[in-house]
């Protein structure tokens, strides 16, 4: 019997990396591909005026001045008002190796993972003839109620995460490390059992109340009201021509001398190891050269602009237009 997939969001068939799940001696090549689309909407920042895109800022919030890209270092605040400053050096050397495996540890029953660990799904799907043992490990867990636990490595984060039977498919299931959920200690909540104070006949007709209202899980019955609601409105507003036209705008010319290269895009090209993989030492910029360089650096185009002027005739004076 096919799987009930009503209400559902569509698939995406493109998969985010192609890599494997790994146990013991078992290799299965799978491919990743999102589970989930958020829903949220998305709304712009216009200006009211003009209709312009309106952005952020890198913004002094002690001087309320905005400051240049090169002058952003990234702290982690240690005690009161004390940082410690981390390089982008250092930060990339504390990224997690990049396997493209998910290693799976240890098998353990499906109920000993409290659901408040979970965190994102991901549907895998088996590639290069792994369809045969793909499929056995997930008849296996079905079988056995077992999950499998281990970690993975995704857009240079390493996550604790699950591999688990749902429908056709295996979901790999990231989770919230051990240290990032909170604990129920301390909280205002009734005793267990006998010692909450409840009565039989008030525990049973609980559990009337829940058998009558019991029914069957229908992703279509439960949607996000207020994106419907924001949408439908959308749609109405645009059917009716009360829209509002936004011309996009051109972007800057690169003007800097020296090429600044985000660590974000050095790591996403060094991780895809194809053309144009950027080299630190060839990519250094003017801000981390000796300051003896960067003074003559800085003298260089002042000196010449000296000897143009120099050279050049002296401009005849214009007359002044009427007011």
């Amino acid at each position: 019997m096919a799987e009930n997939t009503h209400g559902m969001a569509k698939s995406s068939t493109r998969a985010l990396w192609k890599g494997a799940i790994t146990f013991g001696l078992v290799h299965i090549p799978v491919g990743l591909y999102s589970a989930t689309e958020e829903t949220d909407v998305n709304f712009d920042w216009l200006d009211r005026r003009t209709m312009d895109p309106v952005g952020y800022k890198r913004i002094n919030k002690r001087t309320g001045k905005e400051i240049a890209k090169e002058d952003v270092v990234k702290g982690v605040e240690h005690g009161k008002g004390n940082y410690v400053i981390v390089s982008p050096q250092e930060i990339a050397e504390a990224y997690p190796r990049t396997t493209q495996t998910i290693e799976i540890e240890a098998f353990v029953d499906v109920d000993d993972v409290p659901f408040v660990y979970l965190e994102r799904p991901y549907y895998t799907a088996p590639i290069n003839k792994g369809e045969k043992v793909y499929a056995l490990l997930r008849e296996a867990l079905k079988e056995t109620g077992k999950i499998g636990l281990g970690r993975v490595v995704i857009q240079t984060k390493q996550h604790l995460a699950i591999v688990l039977p749902c429908g056709p498919a295996l979901v790999l299931n990231l989770l919230r490390w051990g240290g990032e959920v909170r604990t129920w200690e301390g909280l205002p909540l009734p005793k267990s059992g006998k010692a909450a104070g409840l009565k039989d006949a008030e525990l049973k007709m609980a559990k009337e109340l829940i058998a009558s209202m019991s029914g069957q899980w229908d992703a279509a019955e439960f949607r996000d009201e207020f994106h419907d609601a924001i949408m439908k409105l959308v749609e109405a507003k645009a059917k009716a021509g009360d829209t509002e036209t936004v011309d996009p705008l051109e972007e800057a010319p690169d003007t800097e001398g020296a090429e600044v290269i985000d660590l974000t895009e050095l790591l996403r090209r060094s991780l895809g190891g194809g053309k144009g993989a950027a080299k630190p030492a060839a990519r250094k910029s003017a801000a981390h050269a000796p300051a003896k360089e960067r003074a003559a650096a800085a003298g260089k185009p002042a000196r010449k602009a000296a000897r143009k002027a120099a050279t050049k005739p002296a401009a005849k004076p214009r007359a002044k237009r009427a007011a």
